[in-house]
């Protein structure tokens, strides 16, 4: 068999080099299509189902939250299994699915789910999908540098115009922000107040919900013109929250700053971002969607952050913490070093010890269209180009080399032996 195969490869030369120059070409277009990334993907094809509930302990969490969600999450087709996770205040359920589901058509059946799931839990409380994004998504970190913005300032600017900018890059799930304080007007109010007045904690809540809006009317028209009359309620100052009005004593309106103050102030926290021991940063991680070229994604990002620099306050500058394209691009090079220097060592072992520089050349032209051909498969089996495969690669190199060289030596050895024999029976004959 393999005898006829050679044989048919010697009479058809052309057919086989320009199949050779398809099978090259498609592999690089499968090196250019193929998703390239550092380290491989083995996390879970999963779904995480998100709910807070702040202020309850975690058995209240998990008898009213994360049970009723994981009993009625079980029928949903194609599940492997659930976990649920319940801490305070928060509860995590995650639906692992097979691994030859779409993900994207898991979360539209997880979301079906919750939404007749729902109707089970406590008033106001509302589940949400975590972002289409794996364990290894985190593909970029970065930080400000605003030496003038303090730290609720910079969490503001990063959480109100850097994030949104940044998700609108294809391939993007989330960015996360971290560090900072998130600004909040804070009410301190003073208990004996409320009892001299006869308010309770809850009127007070309910009144500033309640004044904290804004009011549509009619449309008015005179002389022709319409005029929409609205009611402006939104507020806007610590002034505003101060001046509303909680109830009526004796005639006299009670307001907030009546029975306490108010304040600007950063929410609760649970840690601190700490760059390099120089202090507290606030910056973002940005999660890559299933499937995605992280090399292309954060190239992507660094051209997005550029555009964005140029609205930021003066002196406010973006540095990188963690970026994965470096050691994407230093695997790249690695696989690209491995291959020249094999190709340069085989090319010298060849020349000394055959002397026959075509026996040489049918070694080298072989390891890229093998390369190639490696790419081509990476790429019909849905495997990215990470550490893993391209460490793989770079070693079959060695193999290729190997065998090449057995096999260019020993039909060497037998054209030499043929020629041998053929002279020598000539010269019987004569």
């Amino acid at each position: 068999m393999v005898r006829k195969i050679i044989e048919i490869a010697l009479r058809n030369r052309i057919v086989v080099l320009l199949f050779a120059a398809a099978l090259f070409a498609y592999g690089i277009y499968s090196v250019q299509k193929n998703p390239i990334d550092a380290i491989p993907d083995l996390s879970e094809n999963q779904v995480i189902v998100f709910t807070e509930w702040m202020g309850r302990s975690p058995q209240v969490i998990e008898d009213q939250v994360t049970y009723p969600l994981v009993s009625n999450l079980q029928g949903i087709p194609k599940i492997k299994n659930i976990r649920g996770s319940s801490m305070f205040g928060m509860s995590f359920v995650y639906v692992i699915f097979e691994d030859n589901v779409d993900i994207y058509w898991a979360r539209t059946r997880v979301l079906e789910r919750l939404n007749y799931a729902q109707r089970l839990l406590p008033q106001g409380i509302m589940p949400t999908l975590g972002p289409d994004g794996t364990g290894v998504g985190h593909i970029f970190w970065y930080h400000l540098d605003a030496p003038k913005l303090d730290l609720g300032e910079q969490r503001a600017l990063q959480d109100w115009y850097i994030k949104f900018a940044l998700q609108t890059v294809p391939g993007v799930a989330e960015v996360a922000s971290f560090g900072g304080f998130e600004k909040q007007y804070q009410l301190v109010i003073d208990p004996v107040k409320l009892q001299f007045y006869n308010i309770s904690l809850m009127d007070v809540m309910n009144k500033v919900k309640a004044n904290n809006n804004d009011v549509g009317g009619r449309k008015f028209e005179m002389a022709d013109m319409a005029y929409i009359i609205r009611g402006l309620g939104y507020l806007k100052s610590k002034e505003d929250v101060e001046n509303i009005a909680l109830a009526n004593y004796n005639g006299i309106p009670v307001r907030v700053k009546d029975v306490g103050s108010v304040q600007m102030g950063g929410d609760l926290r649970l840690g601190i971002f700490d760059m390099d021991g120089k202090g507290e940063v606030v910056g973002g991680i940005v999660v890559m969607r299933y499937n995605e070229n992280a090399n292309k994604v954060i190239a992507s990002i660094k051209e997005k952050m550029k555009e964005v620099e140029k609205g930021l306050p003066e002196g406010v500058t973006f540095k990188t913490s963690y970026d994965r394209s470096t050691l994407i691009q230093e695997a790249i090079e690695s696989v690209k070093g491995t291959l020249i220097e094999e190709m340069i060592a085989v090319s010298i072992i060849v020349l000394l010890f055959l002397f026959h520089w075509r026996s040489a050349l049918i070694i080298l032209i072989q390891l890229p269209i093998s390369v190639a051909a490696g790419f081509i498969f990476l790429e019909l089996f849905g495997i990215s180009s990470n550490i893993m495969s391209l460490t793989g690669i770079a070693l079959a190199i060695g193999v290729v080399v190997d065998d090449g060289i057995v096999m260019v030596e020993n039909a060497y050895r037998h054209i030499s032996e043929a020629q041998l024999n053929k002279e020598q029976a000539i010269g019987n004959k004569q």
